[in-house]
């Protein structure tokens, strides 16, 4: 798949652009704060339906302006060309539209254009809370499976309304039941969706991990939950005196987590800078493989800052990895260093572009 082209309006601080990609590699230059990350994010917008930080829609309306649009065309891998747009008038809903039509919901459109970045904050992957981990598994497996992101749906709905029972102070068991039966069937899709997920996962990220850090250390990954033990329904009767008490379901999917190791130990608590970032970056890349594999489909890789906290020899291994083109496609990646992009472009037999950002202005360079 590839996006053979982009216009934006009052994007974040792009007032207007309109640029034409290389099928290849596609460079970004410019210091931080100039609007790299932004078209990354105008692209994710096009792909996935919202921004990569979730932000509210009124925050990516460029300020000082009512309206916000940012269109592009994807080339699919049956030859069609698509075209999708995004528009956003403050106070009223996000309109999404695929060659003209504007879907009914959002959640048809994931999946459809399939999209893995990496990003600075990717190290929170792994140090952060469980939610981010969560956040991810979910996003991932809702654009290979639409079924798990109809099960997600439904059981956050049925989450909040228990919830809201609970802090009520309902104490009717009948009532409780009628909720917590679409729990119960949705959480063992969420469930075995994610154990498929990480143990096919795991080998993955194992095997990139070593050729990215010259083979000197062994990842491991696993899933934590409550689920692995017993049953929702054994979980929500045991829990829900603990749950009237505390006014919130305290175990379930929504509490799972995703665990990661190095050598044995636990990369979370004792990775350093440069191994965190490397598990985030072999993790992405991984995403990748995964959703090229079940999708049928060459995902969009962007790839934003991806060198920071990284020693030269991982740097190297990470761009051969990448531009292997029997592996990837259209690739975009940012960075503030001319000299960094320049040697990656050198290397590349291939179709590659360079850009360069300033104060929200995208202008060609020559490469």
């Amino acid at each position: 798949m590839i996006l053979e082209n982009i216009e934006i309006l009052n994007f974040k601080n792009i007032a207007s652009a309109r640029l034409d990609f290389s099928p290849g590699v596609n460079c970004l230059l410019g210091m931080n704060g100039m609007g790299k990350s932004n078209l990354l994010d105008a692209i994710h917008l096009l792909s996935m339906a919202r921004t990569m930080s979730s932000l509210p829609d009124g925050a990516i309306v460029k300020h000082g302006e009512d309206l916000m649009l940012v269109k592009g065309d994807f080339k699919t891998e049956a030859g069609a060309t698509d075209s999708i747009s995004c528009g956003l008038t403050k106070g009223k809903r996000k309109s999404l539209k695929r060659n003209g039509k504007e879907y009914q919901k959002l959640s048809e459109h994931i999946g459809q254009y399939p999209v893995v970045i990496s990003t600075p904050d990717d190290s929170r992957i792994v140090s952060g809370s469980s939610e981010e981990r969560r956040k991810l598994m979910d996003m991932v497996i809702s654009q290979a499976n639409p079924q798990y992101l109809a099960a997600l749906i439904r059981y956050n709905k049925a989450l909040e309304n228990r919830n809201k029972m609970l802090r009520a102070g309902v104490k009717d068991v009948i009532l409780y039941e009628s909720i917590e039966n679409i729990m119960e069937e949705d959480s063992a899709i969420i469930h075995q969706g994610r154990k498929n997920w990480i143990e096919t996962m795991a080998p993955i990220v194992e095997e990139i991990y070593s050729r990215i850090s010259g083979g000197k250390e062994k990842t491991s990954m696993g899933y934590k939950s409550s689920l692995n033990h017993a049953s929702m329904k054994e979980i929500l009767d045991s829990h829900r005196a603990k749950d009237q008490i505390l006014g919130f379901t305290s175990a379930g999917p929504h509490r799972d987590d995703m665990e990661t190791g190095l050598d044995g130990y636990s990369l979370r608590a004792l990775g350093s800078q440069g191994q965190l970032k490397t598990f985030a970056v072999a993790l992405r890349l991984a995403i990748f493989r995964y959703l090229k594999q079940t999708k049928g489909a060459t995902p969009l890789l962007l790839l934003d800052d991806i060198f920071d906290k990284l020693d030269a020899s991982r740097v190297e291994n990470i761009m051969r990895e990448v531009t292997n083109e029997s592996d990837f496609g259209q690739i975009f990646i940012t960075d503030t260093n001319r000299k960094h992009l320049d040697d990656i472009l050198a290397g590349l037999k291939g179709p590659k572009t360079l850009i360069n950002v300033e104060n929200g202005v995208l202008t060609y360079a020559e490469t």
